[in-house]
Formats: C-alpha cells, structure tokens, sequence
C-alpha cells in the first residue's frame, strides 16, 4: 500500500488544548505508512470574500496546499458555545474559497473532539459534519467518537488504556475510510 498523507485539523488554538493533546495521541495509534501532518490555522487572516480574486496571502496559500496534498482529514474540534469554534470556520472557508476552487471537495474525512463537558464535542460535531457534507467531504460515519476530557484519557502523551481500543478503532475506520477514497 501507498503512504498516506492525513492531514490532522485541531480547531483549538489554547496552548494546553485537550483537543491539541487528543489529536496528538490519536496520531501514535496510525499505522507506519500513514503520516500526519497539522495543518496550523492561527495564522489565517479572516475571511473575506472580497480577497477571492486576489493572490491568497502566503498563510491561505500554504494552508490551501496543505489541502490539496492531503489524502484525508481528520477534524479535532472543540465546543464553543454548542457549536465550532470561529477559527476552525475560518480555516474551513479560507480553503473552501474561491467559488468552485475548495480545496476540501473529495477529501475523504473523520470528525472527533474533546470537551469537559458530558455530552463531549457532540453539538460541535453535529455542526462541522453539516459544513463537511456541504464541501463534498465524504464523511466516515461510524464509529463516532465523543470523548469527555477527564483523568486517565491521555496518559503520558497517548490514550490512556480505558480509551485505548474505542481510540484504536476509530482511528482504524479513520484510516480504511481514506483509503477506500484515494484517488
């Protein structure tokens, strides 16, 4: 099999984001030939439609590349306010514009994320798959996975053991969902 090329989405940018430390243990359960690669987003200017017909500004551009070289996503985002935080948004549009340029079309993709809350990032999630469906990202449906941050989730840099096969399984899906997807 081909290397593949996933590019991780952390719609945080708190330095101590659980979401941060949660995308970085998922990305140890990949198998050898899958690589990750963050995609930084905080250094996206807003997003405005009257820039589409300009050259984008060198953070868009290199953030548009970073799409299109990706194999799949996977989207780790916190809940603000029941809903995605404004920047992963931003990062969203910046790529998914021009009109008829996204960058995100076809991209296979897997959405989780981490909150102190019950419920997990599961609003949140609700929200991202609805704007993913819209950009033509063929989205894996399950298994789904809401994680609430507490003790013993992250140990040590990597999912703790109680999550470990929840975790593994995802990330397997996450991982077979792409490559029955690659061009």
């Amino acid at each position: 099999m081909s290397q593949l090329n996933l590019a991780v989405v952390v719609g945080s940018l708190r330095k101590e984001s659980f979401n941060r430390q949660f995308a970085e243990a998922l990305v140890k359960l990949l198998p050898a030939d899958v690589k990750p690669h963050f995609i930084r987003i905080d250094d996206l200017p807003l997003y405005n439609q009257d820039s589409d017909g300009a050259p984008p500004v060198p953070a868009v551009k290199r953030l548009r590349d970073e799409v299109a070289a990706a194999h799949g996503v996977l989207f780790v985002t916190p809940e603000y306010n029941r809903s995605i935080p404004g920047v992963l948004k931003n990062a969203i549009d910046q790529a998914s514009r021009p009109w008829g340029q996204s960058k995100w079309a076809g991209k296979p993709a897997a959405v989780c994320g981490m909150s102190v809350g019950a419920i997990g990032t599961s609003m949140a999630q609700a929200h991202l798959r609805n704007v993913l469906a819209y950009l033509d990202m063929p989205l894996l449906g399950q298994p789904e996975m809401y994680f609430q941050w507490k003790e013993g989730v992250i140990v040590n840099g990597a999912i703790g053991p109680a999550s470990h096969d929840l975790a593994q399984k995802f990330m397997t899906a996450v991982v077979a969902w792409v490559r029955r997807h690659q061009a």
